[in-house]
């Protein structure tokens, strides 16, 4: 049950990271940079842990691995980004159902098929049930949402109907699972943790500094406004170590209590802490209370969470 808490606590990371994004985004005036810059932030602390442990040289081993394995940090880089193009075309809370919609689908894959080294399971009725209760909950989530666009006429009709943005955002969740689980598979190769989320990020940072750069010469986003970081509040920062503790968490999790289960708990706990936070108007965002359907889709989530457990 201890770690059953864990997964629980480090989902409430992920509404931490993505709110206290948007000061970066703010200071910087660039959401890609701020994402660049994330993962960035995430990266020093990582190496940071891993030389103060004395893990280092445990990184030697990463060649011994299939170079497959090291591109699970694409995840965190194509991850952030959906959130980017999503957000403004769908809204936060429909981005973030399309994010756990693909999650649930990915987690109970790789349960049932044991792929990328998961601890196969048989695809019970709990497992069905649960991961039916998650997706319902997350739609009821989305209905009980007071700010969300109501498709009707312009851009978010338009965003609605085109298949491809919705595919994008259950794509963008579906690499996160199987992020967590080849990761599992790196740590195996190499013993450490901290390294192998280091690996993860750097990939993860190289990757969205490129495409900072692409869509700079291509004047297709505003250049960073560099000094606005001194506007961004201490806490404004804590965004990569929230992501640095989730995606270290989650490969830790997955081969001992499956993906399934590790994912409808995170997907639990980001959603109470985003209900957290926007009740309260935490970490500067404005404060909308939680209406009674939105607890009705949390209560499901939460239950559809310990109906896979059984």
């Amino acid at each position: 049950m201890i770690l059953h808490a864990v997964a629980l606590t480090v989902g409430t990371l992920l509404a931490v990271q993505a709110s206290v994004n948007l000061q970066l985004n703010k200071g910087l005036r660039s959401p890609f940079a701020a994402a660049a810059v994330q993962l960035a932030a995430a990266w020093v602390a990582l190496l940071v842990v891993t030389l103060a442990s004395g893990a280092a040289a445990a990184l030697a081993d990463a060649d011994r691995v299939p170079g497959w394995v090291l591109l699970a940090g694409l995840a965190s880089p194509i991850y952030i980004t959906s959130g980017i193009l999503l957000v403004p075309r769908l809204g936060a809370v429909a981005t973030v159902g399309l994010w756990v919609a693909g999650q649930m689908l990915a987690s109970a894959v790789l349960d049932v098929t044991g792929a990328f080294g998961v601890p196969a399971k048989p695809g019970g009725a709990e497992l069905i049930a649960g991961v039916a209760l998650v997706l319902v909950g997350i739609l009821v989530v989305i209905s009980g949402d007071p700010s969300r666009p109501v498709p009707g006429n312009g851009s978010t009709a338009r965003a609605w109907r085109a298949p491809g943005w919705l595919l994008l955002g259950m794509a963008a969740g579906a690499l996160l699972p199987i992020q967590g689980a080849i990761n599992a598979l790196l740590r195996e190769e190499i013993g450490a943790a901290a390294p192998v989320a280091l690996i993860s990020f750097t990939v993860a940072v190289v990757v969205a500094l490129l495409v900072l750069a692409v869509l700079l010469c291509a004047r297709a986003t505003p250049w960073p406004d560099l000094p606005g970081l001194r506007r961004v509040p201490w806490w404004g920062w804590v965004g990569g170590l929230c992501a640095a503790l989730y995606v270290t968490s989650t490969f830790l999790l997955i081969p001992d209590i499956g993906a399934a289960a590790t994912v409808s708990l995170t997907v639990a706990g980001q959603q109470l802490g985003s209900a957290l936070i926007d009740h309260w108007g935490l970490l500067g965002l404005p404060r909308r209370r939680v209406t009674t359907l939105r607890a009705a889709g949390i209560a499901m989530l939460l239950a559809g969470s310990l109906a896979v457990q059984l």
